[in-house]
């Protein structure tokens, strides 16, 4: 039984990574695709159909738009702390990310344990699920063909946002 002062964020360990507060992520740019959207987003509203597409049994379609919709009001809640990443390989496709789907990362949310994060791990990016068990942190993969990685101190881990969005062409 713990005690009442303490609070579920106190049985955590602690973290054993930093997070990038740098305004400018261009820097990862000669190592990896990454495109920031900028300061003033243009407004692009498209038609947002006001039925539901059944993904079960067909159903009448509605026939009138309901409003229109920016992609950037839906995809980006704070653009000063969020860049887009695209991704490679297969470490993740358990989670709905494929090779060169486009990921849309948010700085300013706090990685905790369950979210899917990017982060130069020993100067390398990745993508993985941040996970917390037995008192160890490790990023996850959501493919068993490849291995979880436990932090340890001899690892360097700077995490560069956490993953808000994935945007995958069919």
């Amino acid at each position: 039984m713990r005690p009442a002062h303490q609070t579920a964020y106190d049985a955590m360990p602690v973290m054993p990574f930093k997070r990038n507060v740098v305004d400018d992520v261009m820097i990862l740019a000669n190592r990896l695709a990454v495109s920031k959207p900028t300061r003033l987003l243009q407004q692009l509203r498209l038609p947002l159909f006001a039925g539901k597409v059944s993904a079960g049994f067909p159903s009448p379609a509605a026939d009138y738009i309901d409003k229109s919709l920016d992609l950037n009001e839906l995809l980006v809640q704070k653009p000063a702390a969020t860049y887009f990443v695209r991704a490679q390989g297969e470490s993740m496709l358990g989670a709905g990310i494929h090779p060169n789907d486009i990921l849309v990362v948010d700085r300013s949310i706090e990685p905790v344990a369950g979210r899917i994060i990017i982060c130069a791990l020993n100067g390398d990016l990745t993508v993985k699920r941040l996970a917390c068990e037995n008192k160890k942190w490790k990023l996850k993969a959501e493919n068993p063909d490849y291995p979880d990685i436990v932090l340890s101190d001899d690892l360097e881990l700077v995490i560069w946002g956490v993953v808000t969005t994935v945007i995958h062409a069919v």
